[in-house]
């Protein structure tokens, strides 16, 4: 039961917290109890959720929703003091609807627009300039001409902006376009039932080139530390009260690495966050909250300066027998405006259920 709520207030730490049952990317499992100091227990575990996520910050409110099926277990050793050492993978499939998931703060840099409006400028000057010596020797047979040319201009500036859309998928849809392969690996070291430290990789394999996602692995790098400032066990269904929420209190503080199928360089960032976890009802249904800046650093690709945003996640769960249902919710806030970014709010909503055996 212990092991259980120290997962459980592990979960809500990140927005890709990967030891609890309820995160978004993630599992965890277990046999339910703190394990003795050399004692080893490893615990089956299946997980299936569907997620989305909503940009409302970009232009054209980009959308993406998945349905995961992530298959994997967790192997533990005791350690004295209460300690634990943990190893968690998981891998399945990602059935997706819209866009593939992305390392947050991604932005689309796009110079063809620019580009093709002064090609476009400099050749309307030109068509212009001729136009204008040819009248001074036949208007009306130029004019036949210049029609024709125009024609053939409008064509391949179609063609060309066609071609444009079509690879870059503006138009933002939401229909099921493949289904990808994405993995977890963490390995998690608690010296005691107050501390502990993570460190996590998310590779996700894009099966094929579609819009803008590109076939290839996508790779996230995870470092995370825990910090339970007070004993962690605050159960109103035992007479707990207000007074009692500041057991449930603890600090974290996670860094995040992500790079694109290409190989390109997103970006990174730095969460330091305060939360809350508690539970409640006979049940023992848990509530977690939490909230803090989040220091974003984007690539070199995208032009923009490092900013700090706000980033915060609620998250609900609720075991039954050896399954757990939860819900989550992640936000973040940008007070940043620029070009492929822009200033409001990101959302991504999950539920779904996790099996341990």
């Amino acid at each position: 039961m212990f092991r259980l709520r120290l997962a459980l207030l592990a979960l809500l730490l990140s927005p890709f917290a990967p030891v609890s049952p309820a995160e978004a990317h993630g599992s965890h499992g277990g046999s339910g109890e703190a394990l003795e100091a050399g004692e080893f227990d490893f615990t089956p575990i299946i997980t299936i959720e569907g997620h989305g996520g909503f940009d409302t910050n970009l232009e054209g409110d980009p959308k993406h929703y998945a349905i995961d099926g992530m298959f994997g277990g967790v192997f533990e050793w005791g350690l004295a003091n209460g300690g634990s050492f943990a190893i968690e993978v998981a891998i399945g499939p990602a059935l997706v609807w819209g866009e593939a998931e992305h390392f947050y703060g991604k932005v689309h840099v796009d110079d063809h627009g620019d580009d093709h409006e002064e090609e476009h400028d400099d050749d309307h000057e030109e068509e212009h300039d001729d136009h204008d010596h040819e009248d001074d020797h036949d208007h009306e047979e130029d004019h036949g001409d210049h029609d024709h040319e125009d024609d053939h201009d409008h064509e391949d500036d179609h063609d060309e902006h066609e071609g444009h859309d079509h690879g870059h998928d503006h138009s933002h849809d939401t229909d099921y376009k493949r289904t990808d392969i994405k993995g977890f690996l963490q390995a998690r070291y608690a010296p005691n039932d107050r501390l502990s430290f993570e460190l996590s990789w998310n590779p996700y394999y894009v099966t094929k080139d579609q819009g803008e996602d590109i076939q290839g692995l996508k790779n996230e790098l995870g470092a995370k530390a825990i910090w339970a400032l007070g004993d962690g066990d605050v159960n109103f269904a035992l007479g707990d009260g207000i007074e009692d929420l500041v057991n449930g209190v603890y600090l974290s503080v996670d860094h995040r690495q992500g790079w694109e199928s290409d190989g390109m360089y997103v970006g990174n960032y730095t969460d330091p966050r305060v939360g809350l976890g508690f539970t409640f009802g006979g049940d023992e249904i848990s509530l977690m909250i939490e909230a803090g800046p989040r220091f974003y650093v984007p690539g070199s690709y995208a032009g923009l300066d490092p900013r700090t945003d706000l980033a915060g996640e609620i998250e609900l769960s609720v075991p039954i027998g050896d399954a757990t249902l939860f819900l989550h919710w992640q936000q973040t806030y940008s007070w940043e405006d620029a070009p492929g970014w822009g200033e409001g709010w990101q959302h991504h909503v999950g539920t779904g259920v996790t099996f341990t055996f």
